[in-house]
C-alpha cells in the first residue's frame, strides 16, 4: 500500500531515517508533471506540548530561512512547502539527481587534486553567502554533498538548524534550549563538539571533507598529533601538491584562530594554490653547422642508471666535485693542440717574413682576431691557415666565443709591447655542463622550483609520463614527497658548444624518512638566448 502525506505527495521510497525521523522520495500528485521531491520527516525529542510550541516556531523560522536560500542559488535545494500533520513537521524540498561524494568515492575511488579542488571552488562561494546571512551549516560532510549529475556541480544539502529545532527542551531554569549537538563525529571540530559552532566550523568540515575526497580515508582512520591536535593525513596523499596541502592544512587547524576567517579567505588561498608563475619563455638555439678547430671526443663512458622511483622528475639539485680524469684529458689535448698551432703559426710568420717587408710582418701580427674574421676569403689570416682553408664564423653577441684562444706568432714584435686595443666583445663565461647539474639540484633544494622547472627545455616539460599535469606533477614529486637530494658525483660524459651530456649519481631524502639512491643521465642543450644549458632529457 502506498503511503500519500498530506494527502499530496506519494512516497516512492525511503532514503534515509535517523533520530530525528525519516526522508523520503515522493510525487506531488497536485503537479501536472507528478514532480518528484524530498520530504524531511522531523519529529520532537520531547512529547510536550508546551516544547511543541516552541519547536512549531522555531521549525517555521527555519523552513523561511532554507526558503530564502533555495531562492537565491541553485546550489542549495529549493524549499517547495513545509506542513505538520500528527504531531510531526515536513519540509518539502528539490529532488537533485547526483551523487552524494561518499557514493562516488565508494564508484570510483579517491579523487585527484583537480577534482577536489574544482569542487571546494564551487562550494566556497555558497559557504561565503550562507555565512553572509548569519547561517552556519553544520553538518558539511561527504553525505551532505551532491555531484548534480546534469551539469556536475555540487549541491549542499541539509542544514543542521531545522534539525535542531527538534531539540528544543526546557532547562533546570525553566528557559527552552537545545539538547543535542548537531554535526558528524569526526567532521565536526572541538569547538562545535562543544555546543559552540563557529563559522570557521564549517571550513574545518569541508577541509575533513576535502581529505577524504583525497585519500578515502575516515577522519577515523586519521592519526592525530597527540602534543598539537593537528591530524596526520599527509602520507596518505603523497601525489597532493604542497600549495594545496597548506590550504587543506589551514583549514583544519585545530584552533579556530588558526583556520581561515572566512570562506572568501579560504576561497582567495585555494585561488592562489592553483595559480603557478608562468615559466620563461625557451627559445631552442639553431644548431650552427661549422668547422670544429679540433675533433674533441672523449671516450664515451657507458655507465648503465640506476633505477630510479617512478613517476619521477630524475632532473634534481645539489653540489658534487667533476670528474678529474675527464677534465684532465680535455686539458692535456687542448694544450697539445695550442703547441702544434703555435708551431705551425710561427713557421706562416717566418714565411711572410721573407717574402714581406719588415712593415708587413707587423701588420699581419698587429691585426686583431675580429679584423682577421672580417677579412677577405681569398686572404690567408694566421688562425685560418693554422686549421683550415674554411674561415671561422664570426662569434655573435648571442653566442660565447671560441674557448681556444687565438693563435699568436711566438716572436715578440713591437704590437706585443704596445698592443692595439682590440675591438672584439667580451667573452661571455659559459658555466660547465657539470656545474650546471649542480646548480640545478641546488635550486630545488633552496625550495625555488619555479626556477628549477624553467631550467627544463619545453620538450622535457612537456613530457607527459614524467609530468602528466605539467607544473603540478613536477611540485607534487619535488615539493611533496622528496625533502633533498644529496648529490655525490657528476660526471662529464661528452660535450660540444651546443649539446652535452652528464651523469650525475645522488641519493633521494624522502620526506617520509628513506633514502633512495638513484643514477641519472642528463642531455644539456645550450640556450644562448638565455646563456644557460637546460635539461632536454634525463634516463
Amino acid at each position: 500500500m502506498q503511503i500519500q502525506l498530506n494527502n499530496r505527495y506519494r512516497v516512492i521510497r525511503t532514503l534515509g531515517g535517523g533520530g530525528f525521523g525519516e526522508t523520503f522520495l515522493a510525487e506531488d500528485t497536485q503537479m501536472p508533471s507528478n514532480r518528484r521531491c524530498v520530504i524531511k520527516q522531523l519529529r520532537p525529542i520531547q512529547n510536550n506540548p508546551q516544547i511543541y510550541q516552541l519547536v512549531q516556531e522555531r521549525f517555521q523560522r527555519e523552513a523561511a530561512i532554507l526558503e530564502e536560500l533555495g531562492g537565491a542559488t541553485d546550489q542549495i535545494p529549493t524549499l517547495y512547502a513545509y506542513f505538520q500533520t500528527d504531531g510531526q513537521f515536513y519540509l518539502v524540498q528539490e529532488w537533485v539527481e547526483g551523487d552524494t561524494l561518499t557514493a562516488k568515492v565508494q564508484q570510483v575511488g579517491f579523487l585527484s587534486e583537480s577534482s577536489v579542488r574544482e569542487i571546494l571552488l564551487n562550494l566556497l562561494p555558497i559557504l561565503e553567502y550562507v555565512h553572509n546571512k548569519r547561517i552556519i551549516h553544520r553538518d558539511i560532510k561527504p553525505d551532505n554533498i551532491i555531484l548534480r549529475h546534469r551539469d556536475g556541480k555540487p549541491v549542499l544539502i541539509d542544514f543542521g538548524a531545522v534539525r535542531e529545532s527538534m531539540g528544543t527542551v526546557m532547562n533546570s531554569q525553566g528557559l527552552p534550549t537545545s539538547s543535542i549537538v548537531i554535526g558528524t563525529p569526526g567532521f565536526m571540530p572541538s569547538e562545535q563538539a562543544a555546543g559552540r559552532p563557529l563559522y570557521s566550523s564549517d571550513l574545518y568540515s569541508l577541509g575533513i571533507t576535502a581529505i577524504y575526497l583525497l585519500t578515502g580515508k575516515q577522519p577515523q582512520d586519521l592519526e592525530i598529533d597527540s602534543r598539537t591536535g593537528e591530524i596526520i593525513w599527509h602520507r596518505h596523499a603523497l601525489s597532493v601538491s604542497p600549495t594545496m596541502a597548506a590550504v587543506i592544512d589551514r583549514a583544519i587547524a585545530y584552533h579556530p584562530r588558526d583556520r581561515f576567517a572566512t570562506a572568501r579567505e579560504m576561497l582567495d588561498a585555494l585561488h592562489g594554490a592553483a595559480s603557478f608563475p608562468a615559466t620563461v619563455p625557451y627559445i631552442q638555439p639553431p644548431i650552427a653547422v661549422t668547422t670544429p678547430v679540433a675533433p674533441i671526443q672523449p671516450p664515451a663512458v657507458n655507465t648503465p642508471p640506476s633505477p630510479t622511483l617512478p613517476n619521477t622528475v630524475a632532473v634534481s639539485p645539489g653540489t658534487s666535485s667533476q670528474s678529474s680524469n675527464q677534465g684532465s684529458g680535455q686539458r692535456g689535448i687542448f694544450l697539445a693542440s695550442l703547441i702544434t698551432g703555435g708551431l705551425i703559426g710561427a713557421a706562416i710568420i717566418i714565411g711572410f717574413a721573407l717574402n714581406r717587408s719588415p712593415q708587413s710582418v707587423t701588420q699581419s701580427t698587429t691585426v686583431s682576431d675580429a679584423t682577421t674574421n672580417t677579412q677577405a676569403e681569398n686572404t690567408p689570416t694566421p688562425r685560418q691557415s693554422a686549421v683550415s682553408s674554411t674561415p671561422e664564423p664570426t662569434p655573435t653577441n648571442d653566442e660565447p666565443r671560441d674557448i681556444v684562444p687565438p693563435l699568436r706568432s711566438p716572436f715578440p714584435t713591437n704590437s706585443d709591447s704596445s698592443p692595439t686595443p682590440s675591438t672584439t666583445q667580451p667573452q661571455v663565461e659559459r658555466p660547465s655542463p657539470e656545474q650546471a647539474v649542480q646548480n640545478y639540484y641546488a635550486t630545488i633544494n633552496q625550495g625555488e622550483y619555479q626556477a628549477a622547472w624553467n631550467q627544463l627545455s619545453p620538450n622535457y616539460q612537456n613530457n607527459r609520463r614524467l609530468h602528466p599535469n605539467g607544473y603540478l606533477s613536477y611540485i607534487d614529486w619535488w615539493g611533496g614527497r622528496v625533502q633533498s637530494v644529496d648529490v655525490e658525483q657528476v660526471n662529464l660524459v661528452q660535450a660540444n658548444t651546443e649539446t652535452a651530456t652528464v651523469d650525475a649519481q645522488f641519493k633521494y631524502m624522502m620526506k617520509s624518512g628513506k633514502i633512495v639512491p638513484g643514477s641519472v643521465r642528463f642531455s644539456l642543450l645550450w640556450d644562448a638566448e638565455n646563456s644557460k644549458w637546460v635539461v632536454s632529457d634525463a634516463n
